[in-house]
């Protein structure tokens, strides 16, 4: 019987076996000087054998059908933001495409109040941009017009 958990499980042994699969390429190294491949394997491992037990031990689940999702709509939208977020960080730039994701999510998903939603969307932009360009040293994309 397909149970949520049963998918569920059997899905996060997918993920561990390709994870496992593409590390192939790469040194593994040993265990006093680990390769690039070191920990992504181990991780993978770990993952698999939990998603094992879960597949296995779920049978007590609800099925798979019976589930319902009222939160569909919130998943969607962060879904979207991420993939915008993606595809154009590049081209606005760091802090306005954060600007422009938090704005959406908190604006549009959340239904925030407007003062909130510009208050928190700038912070947050400005600030982790500060974090991570300034004292981190990671470099970051800026935007058309410096942002």
């Amino acid at each position: 019987m397909f149970t949520s958990d049963r998918i569920a499980g059997s899905a996060l042994v997918l993920l561990a076996v390709v994870t496992a699969w593409e590390t192939r390429r790469l040194p593994l190294g040993t265990l006093h000087n680990p390769g690039p491949a070191y920990m992504p394997l181990l991780l993978a491992l770990i993952l698999g054998s939990l998603g094992l037990v879960v597949a296995l031990r779920g049978g007590g689940s609800p099925a798979l059908g019976a589930l319902r999702w009222p939160e569909a709509g919130h998943a969607v939208a962060i879904l979207a933001g991420c993939a915008f977020a993606a595809l154009t960080l590049e081209r606005l730039g760091y802090r306005l495409t954060v600007f422009v994701v938090l704005a959406f999510l908190l604006g549009f998903v959340e239904r925030k109040r407007p003062a909130v939603v510009a208050a928190v969307a700038l912070g947050l932009s400005f600030s982790s941009y500060f974090l991570f360009s300034n004292l981190l040293r990671v470099p970051l994309p800026r935007g058309p017009w410096g942002l």
